[in-house]
């Protein structure tokens, strides 16, 4: 009788190690659940970080599809460079009433192409005409302040097209009274025309 129940007891007492490693084998696989998880999610953020840096990188570049910081002037083109054209200087009595001052001014104009220094050549005498009666009216006070000289590049700039035929509007004065005064609606501006002169320059600019 007792030789019989020993096969039974082995029995029973083989049973908890089988639970043992049932134990073993779930703790495992939750294990390996883990770390497929937060394998997944490093991958997650490794692609979210990437997609930021992406839409980063696109909001620096500029509409042409270039950086920012390398985005070339729209009026630059290496393939079409402007043509240069220094006149003569100008010597002129200034408009100072207290004492004699006179101006020495070199001027050079930037132009689209040799074709448009051709054309201004042959209108030079006018132009010098207009550009001198323009700085016979400036005072030393005027010219020597940086706003005077922008103010007088676009005067020559005005004067240098008109021989050509394009009429340049000039700017409208601006009234400090004006500032209290009822706002009164804006006229709408006609497009200006594409200039042929792109820029005045000056080379020299002696006031004594």
């Amino acid at each position: 009788m007792s030789a019989a129940a020993a096969p039974g007891a082995e029995t029973a007492a083989a049973a908890p190690p089988a639970k043992g490693k049932k134990k073993l084998i779930i703790i495992i696989a939750a294990a390996l659940l883990v770390v497929a998880g937060g394998g997944g999610g490093a991958v997650f953020y490794m692609k979210k970080k990437a997609a930021d840096a992406a839409a980063a990188a696109e909001a620096a570049e500029g509409d042409d599809g270039a950086p920012a910081r390398h985005k070339k002037d729209a009026r630059h083109d290496a393939s079409h460079p402007p043509t240069f054209l220094p006149l003569d200087p100008f010597i002129v009595n200034l408009a100072d009433k207290e004492v004699d001052r006179y101006a020495q001014i070199g001027v050079t104009l930037e132009l689209d192409d040799a074709k448009t220094a051709d054309q201004l050549k042959a209108y030079m005498p006018a132009i010098r005409n207009g550009i001198l009666m323009v700085l016979a009216h400036k005072t030393s006070a005027e010219l020597l302040e940086r706003k005077g000289k922008e103010a007088l590049a676009a005067e020559i700039m005005r004067e240098v097209v008109k021989p050509l035929g394009i009429e340049v509007e000039e700017p409208e004065a601006h009234d400090e009274d004006a500032d209290d005064a009822k706002p009164k609606k804006k006229k709408k501006k006609a497009a200006e025309p594409e200039l042929p002169v792109k820029h005045v320059h000056f080379s020299n600019f002696i006031i004594q």
